[in-house]
């Protein structure tokens, strides 16, 4: 009999719709994902593309608040779901709420093997108060495996103790084809393209949601710190909202010369063409656990310039190769490597070639791997085997 796997996530966002998709596909597996919520419009606001959901699945009753700070999800149902789905594993994305530790007793009360989807770093600086770290070790004592998605999240857990055989990757992923697609398509569009979505000429694009912590002013500064003769010809574009937009405008109108566009929020299936008429992406951020926008640019076939506490840079951006790595909130180094772009077409063409090349290795097929080998690893071995209680 297939074994059946559960997951537990927070929401039916976007980016996990092809990675699940791929998953359900696998014949080794029996997938149910549950999600504690359908969307979080507080901060997001994606579309629910339930149209493309090809695998099975329940969104729990649930109660949001945010509160100092912290996003607290509290949901009913949770042993209800499980009792009704009988997984013969767990994959866990995350041990921030509630229904994560109760996921955690109901696993260990059955004997059913618990797995950790775990994207945080050493370097997220989201982390680090005392009762949180000594929360999240208590949490990572209960399971059986780690799923990672790429090097840094694989680091970070042997930082913390955890050896090497129980930690898994499944590389993050998008739909890479459908980026590269529709990216193709801009291209050969590109007039309609700029005209549709009032690009200029030429630019640096940045995509995210528009607060400080993600590096926005640096980058604005930066942008300010290019030659004229640089600005007169490029522009730079943030495709995003948030609370911070109406400064970082304000903020914008100061510079002259230069063109700095920010539409707003972007749709998934509009993004590519942003991406694909862009100089290079630009991920100034201050802290993160991953970046999935440097997937979806790299899918795209453009250059990344991003910061060195970006989960994902050790795994998707070589330095020189197919971008450049800069150190956070470091504006002169970030300046000098938006120049060396601008002025060299060569360099930028031959580096969006390499970023299409490196990510055919970070596509939901893959993520799909990684989840298979976990998941078989611990069913091999129904008996707990904790890792050390010396966490």
């Amino acid at each position: 009999m297939t074994p059946r796997l559960v997951i537990i996530t927070e929401i039916i966002a976007p980016y996990r719709i092809p990675v699940f998709n791929a998953l359900a596909k696998r014949p080794e597996i029996d997938l149910h994902v549950i999600f504690l919520a359908e969307s979080d419009l507080t901060i997001r606001q994606w579309h629910v593309y339930k149209d493309e959901i090809k695998f099975s699945y329940e969104v729990l009753p649930s109660w949001r608040k945010r509160w100092l700070g912290y996003n607290i999800l509290l949901n009913d149902g949770v042993f209800s779901a499980l009792n009704k789905n009988s997984p013969d594993a767990i994959l866990c994305g995350g041990y921030n709420y509630p229904a994560s530790w109760q996921t955690a007793y109901w696993a260990q009360a059955r004997r059913v093997p618990l797995l950790l989807w775990l994207e945080s770093t050493a370097l997220d600086r989201r982390g680090g108060h005392s009762l949180v770290e000594f929360m999240k070790r208590r949490f990572l004592n209960r399971c059986n495996a780690f799923v990672v998605p790429g090097k840094s999240s694989l680091d970070y857990l042997e930082e913390l103790g955890i050896s090497g055989p129980r930690i898994f990757t499944a590389p993050n992923a998008v739909d890479v084809s459908l980026f590269s697609e529709l990216a193709d398509k801009a291209r050969r569009d590109e007039g309609d393209t700029r005209i549709r979505s009032s690009l200029p000429s030429r630019y640096f694009l940045c995509v995210g949601r528009l607060v400080r912590a993600k590096g926005i002013f640096d980058l604005l500064e930066a942008y300010s710190g290019l030659d004229e003769k640089i600005r007169e010809k490029v522009g730079l574009v943030f495709a995003g909202d948030g609370p911070d937009r109406v400064e970082l405008m304000k903020r914008a109108s100061r510079i002259t010369p230069g063109t700095i566009h920010c539409p707003g929020f972007v749709h998934r299936e509009d993004l590519p063409e942003f991406y694909a008429l862009a100089d290079a992406l630009i991920f100034p951020t201050h802290t993160d656990p991953w970046g999935l926008v440097v997937n979806e640019a790299m899918s795209c076939g453009i250059t990344v310039i991003a910061t060195d506490v970006a989960g994902c840079v050790a795994s998707l951006v070589k330095d020189g190769l197919n971008g450049f790595v800069v150190s956070a909130r470091d504006v002169t180094q970030l300046t000098r490597s938006m120049a060396r772009l601008a002025d060299n077409s060569g360099l930028r063409v031959e580096m969006g070639v390499r970023s299409r090349e490196r990510i055919q290795a970070f596509t939901p097929t893959v993520w799909a791997d990684g989840v298979v080998k976990a998941t078989q690893s611990v069913l091999l071995d129904r008996t707990p085997n904790r890792i050390s209680q010396d966490l």
